[in-house]
């Protein structure tokens, strides 16, 4: 998978679901590494998520992983404490923005299953 292809299946899974149940301002830069690398950032304002491909260098948090590693975060398979402490995701700035981050998809999944 190229970082085309990475970026428009993550913003069509953060962005098809609506609006989700999320009050104030989260902004996450995400950095896949290996085949496919890239960055782009997830951005989420009172429920709403904007999904753009380009840094975005006043995040909140910065994430690390894979494309496989980050698809299995994002659809709830793999726990991301889990993934931290096996070394297949790296976190920079706050964790707790970044646990803030899960708590988004989460509310993703939810309204998915809607």
């Amino acid at each position: 998978m190229n970082f085309e292809e990475i970026f428009s299946k993550t913003k069509e899974y953060l962005t098809q679901c609506g609006d989700i149940d999320y009050k104030g301002h989260l902004a996450v830069e995400v950095f896949i590494k290996g085949d496919g690398s890239g960055t782009f950032y997830i951005e989420v304002n009172d429920g709403k998520i904007a999904v753009e491909p380009y840094d975005y260098h006043d995040h909140d948090c910065k994430l690390i992983a894979s494309a496989k590693n980050f698809f299995k975060l994002a659809d709830g398979s793999l726990n991301p404490v889990a993934a931290f402490t096996t070394g297949r995701l790296k976190i920079e700035r706050s964790i707790e923005k970044a646990l803030e981050f899960q708590k988004v998809l989460e509310a993703v999944g939810k309204n998915k299953k809607k």
